[in-house]
């Protein structure tokens, strides 16, 4: 095996921790010693070891003059855990692969620096497009302090996400309503707006055949409109914040917040986006999942407070100038003034087709 290969067991491992380790970023690694595999490690949850550390616990004596691959720089600081430089200086290993440095300011560096003056020989880079892949959701947060927006919709061929009467079960494939499960999982909050609380009453939690983390939910409720019976208000499974409005429904909000519900209230009677998101960066959220009706779409695609959307498409048409669209909104008078995206991925769930679009460089805030 050669380099790119031992480096895509350390990616492949990371991978597989996609959603359980926020605030902190999935990290995988591996220890070779003369052409074997002695030692792999992954970060699998905040708090725990890092993945450096199962690696080398893993090789034991082995890790003396063994090589590391690892899909980010390693830290230099004590956090919740001791630094993985420090172990890897005292544990003997003679080269260590970095796929990524850390944009972390308390990291950016400093491991490699460390490494290096301990007379460690480190190469970065290999596999560099990957690792930034891999955790582009930390790195976003980490440089704005904001969550990484991913706006999802299952839509028909043209477009539509209901037909004129609201009915909307069901446009996508199963297929496609299991990878949206996979999605919530990887992703710290899942974010709708009143009128789908209203219309649809869902609980917003992963069902994943194999498990999965439940997102938080948030809902955007300008008037506190929340209904106490609503499956997000009784369902205990997951936390559900509330973001409304300065002329909210004032005894609503006390009967909401004795069912356990946080309620945020912002200073304007319409909502913020912009505070929205500000507001979940404080409290650690590192990506949001937009699982809105058209117009909360239309909201953050208007305020550019979204890294990328996911659009699975059905083979149907549904037609009708007054079925919904997957964003609503005045829209852009002339085609040169709207959103320019471009396709990052296309792959195919059943019969449908799932997109992935990220803003082009000059869109992103």
């Amino acid at each position: 095996m050669n380099d790119c290969e031992y480096m895509n067991i350390a990616l492949s491992l990371a991978h597989a921790t996609l959603g359980q380790t926020s605030p902190n970023p999935s990290v995988g690694a591996v220890l070779v010693k003369d052409g074997r595999l002695v030692g792999t490690g992954v970060h699998l949850k905040a708090g725990t070891p890092h993945a450096e550390v199962h690696a080398i616990q893993t090789a034991g004596n082995d890790a003396k003059g063994a090589v590391m691959y690892v899909t980010l720089e390693p830290c230099s600081h004590y956090g919740k855990t001791a630094p993985c430089a420090d172990l890897i200086i005292q544990s003997g290993i003679k080269k260590v692969f970095i796929a990524a440095l850390d944009p972390n300011p308390l990291v950016s560096g400093k491991g490699l620096e460390k490494l290096i003056q301990a007379g460690i020989e480190v190469e970065v880079g290999l596999c560099k497009e990957e690792a930034l892949k891999l955790n582009e959701k930390f790195f976003h947060f980490i440089q704005t302090n904001t969550p990484f927006v991913t706006i999802k919709a299952g839509i028909s061929f043209d477009g539509k996400t209901a037909s004129k009467t609201g009915d909307s079960k069901w446009i996508t494939s199963p297929e496609s309503r299991q990878d949206v499960h996979k999605l919530r999982h990887e992703h710290d909050g899942i974010l709708v707006g009143i009128n789908t609380i209203l219309q649809d009453n869902p609980l917003l939690t992963t069902r994943r055949p194999q498990g999965g983390k439940n997102p938080i939910r948030i809902v955007l409720d300008s008037k506190l409109n929340m209904p106490i019976s609503a499956n997000v208000v009784q369902d205990r499974s997951t936390k559900t914040i509330i973001f409304t409005g300065n002329q909210h429904h004032i005894a609503r909000k006390k009967e909401l917040e004795d069912c356990g519900i946080t309620i945020v209230v912002q200073e304007n009677p319409q909502i913020s986006i912009k505070e929205v998101l500000k507001t979940l960066g404080e409290l650690k959220l590192m990506s949001v999942l937009i699982e809105g009706g058209s117009e909360v779409h239309a909201s953050f695609i208007a305020e550019k407070a979204f890294q990328q959307i996911i659009a699975y498409i059905a083979p149907t048409i549904i037609a009708g100038k007054n079925a919904i669209p997957f964003i609503g909104g005045l829209g852009a008078n002339f085609v040169k003034d709207g959103t320019h995206l471009q396709f990052t991925a296309v792959d195919q769930l059943g019969p449908d087709l799932k997109i992935t679009a990220k803003p082009l460089a000059k869109e992103e805030t």
